[in-house]
């Protein structure tokens, strides 16, 4: 299976959901989004790492990343390697001077090893066709978060997503997405998504 590679585009938090994040992963060279729900520790494992910030103490991401290095262990590349019931998984690839082996991760530990190490993300093109989100091209140039922007502010909508059409709901992803409302975004192509198998 071909691999698609992502890049972090973005990361942010809902005001009215306590603890609830979306680390938003656009193609390179493409203009779907995959947006992925993680944990408030999680987030800020990401956050400190693309700011570069350095703690006073090693996070645990920072722990695992200095134990593989004192074992000569590489981060070869993560994959987001399945989707089910909404919920990402994958894996890493790592490297010794003898042996490769892929472990199993939970998404968001993964993307925040990720980070660290600089090595590359990828999925494959079932997981983004069913759960990423196209971005419109704006006047002729891809719309595109800088990673350091880290966090950012993000309203969740109160909008009753079953009482509406098929036809509001469409409109509705594309303003979300325009504001780059990703927590909404999730609710929505979820709606969508399940409105689409019912069918």
């Amino acid at each position: 299976m071909k691999k698609i590679e992502l890049e972090i585009v973005a990361l942010s938090h809902s005001i009215t959901q306590t603890h609830s994040y979306a680390v938003v992963l656009g193609e390179v060279n493409g203009l779907r989004r995959l947006p992925i729900v993680i944990g408030g520790f999680e987030a800020q494992a990401i956050a400190v790492a693309l700011e570069k910030m350095q703690p006073s103490r090693p996070l645990t991401h920072d722990l695992m990343k200095n134990f593989m290095n004192a074992f000569g262990v590489e981060l070869n590349e993560i994959i987001i390697n399945d989707l089910q019931e909404g919920i990402f998984f994958s894996k890493l690839v790592c490297s010794t001077q003898n042996d490769t082996v892929e472990i199993d991760s939970r998404t968001s530990d993964a993307l925040a090893l990720a980070v660290r190490f600089g090595c590359p993300i990828y999925t494959y093109e079932n997981i983004l066709e069913s759960a990423g989100i196209m971005m419109e091209e704006t006047s002729g140039k891809k719309k595109k978060s800088q990673a350091g922007e880290a966090l950012e502010e993000v309203r969740t909508g109160s909008e009753d997503l079953k009482t509406m059409s098929l036809e509001e709901l469409n409109t509705l992803l594309n303003e979300v997405l325009e504001s780059e409302d990703y927590i909404r975004a999730i609710a929505i192509r979820d709606e969508i998504n399940s409105r689409k198998k019912n069918r």
